[in-house]
Formats: structure tokens, C-alpha cells, sequence
């Protein structure tokens, strides 16, 4: 059986380090990848497993600037913040904070690699602040969060959004 690279994602923890390394293949441009990412309305069309509904609460994609907004699936409630570092159509550089677990910031950078062709390679790196708290993510379900919401944004690419 064939595995089409646009729908599924490489997570791989790091044998030593609180790392997780997410990489993806799509069929769009470095400057959509990272649109899809910092525009609040189309991150909350994609973002997070099927099923879940989410709202922004603060969204200041700038470098310096904050994020935050809420899931909700089944009466409960998700919430997420983080501070955007660097901002730009070829990375981004921001922390990840889950409000069920308030002592745990993450950083995370994202790379949008072009790969020519209207194809570009997401890199996603995830330091966390221990190995345990980085097993405790790779737990919670991530994996469905990620792949689902990278197959919404496959749809949402698919159909000219974003341009």
C-alpha cells in the first residue's frame, strides 16, 4: 500500500533531549503554510483533532505578540496560550503553554522549508521543559490532534484557502 506524504506526519521524540520533531509534507507555498498558521481564522479552521470547536481569545501574530484561545469537544474546555517571538513567511518562533498543565512552556519552531514544485516541508520542533513532560504531550493524544488537523488543512490548501 502506497502512503500519500500529504496526509501523514512524522512525531518522533528525541532519545535524549525533551524534543518532539513533527514533519510534514504539503502542497502549498512557504508564505500559505505560515498564513494558515499566524491567521487566526483559518488556524481555528484546521487546528486540533475533528470534532473539536475552538475561539480565539487574544491574537497578536507579530513578533513580540501573544496568542490564545480555547477548544471545546464534549462540554469541555482546552485552553492554550503562548507569546509569538519571531514571525515571518519562512519560520516561527513561539512558546505553547496548555492550561491543564501551567508549568510546562514549550518552545516551538516551525520551518517552513520550500521544496519547489508548490511544495513545502513543515519542520515543527517542540523543546519541553522535561523528558516527562515531553512523554506526558506525546500521551495526550497529540498524534490525533496533529494528523486530523493536517488533513483539514490538506482540504482547506486543496480548495484555495489560503491564497
Amino acid at each position: 500500500m502506497k502512503t500519500d506524504t500529504y496526509t501523514d506526519a512524522v512525531i518522533e521524540a528525541d532519545p535524549v533531549l525533551p524534543i518532539i520533531r513533527i514533519t510534514r509534507d504539503f502542497r502549498a507555498t512557504p508564505a500559505q503554510l505560515a498564513r494558515a498558521h499566524l491567521d487566526p481564522d483559518l488556524y481555528l479552521r484546521w487546528v486540533g483533532p475533528d470534532g473539536i470547536s475552538s475561539r480565539v481569545i487574544v491574537w497578536d501574530a507579530r513578533d513580540g505578540g501573544e496568542w490564545s484561545y480555547v477548544s471545546e469537544r464534549d462540554g469541555q474546555e482546552f485552553r492554550f496560550r503562548g507569546c509569538f517571538h519571531t514571525v515571518s513567511d519562512e519560520r516561527i518562533v513561539q512558546t505553547f503553554t496548555y492550561a491543564g498543565m501551567p508549568d510546562d512552556v514549550t518552545l516551538e519552531t516551525l520551518r517552513f522549508v520550500d521544496l519547489g514544485d508548490g511544495r513545502t516541508r513543515l519542520e515543527a520542533q517542540s523543546l519541553c521543559d522535561s523528558i516527562e513532560s515531553r512523554d506526558a504531550w506525546l500521551r495526550s493524544g497529540m498524534e490525533t490532534g496533529v494528523t486530523e488537523g493536517y488533513a483539514k488543512l490538506d482540504r482547506l490548501l486543496a480548495a484555495g484557502d489560503p491564497a
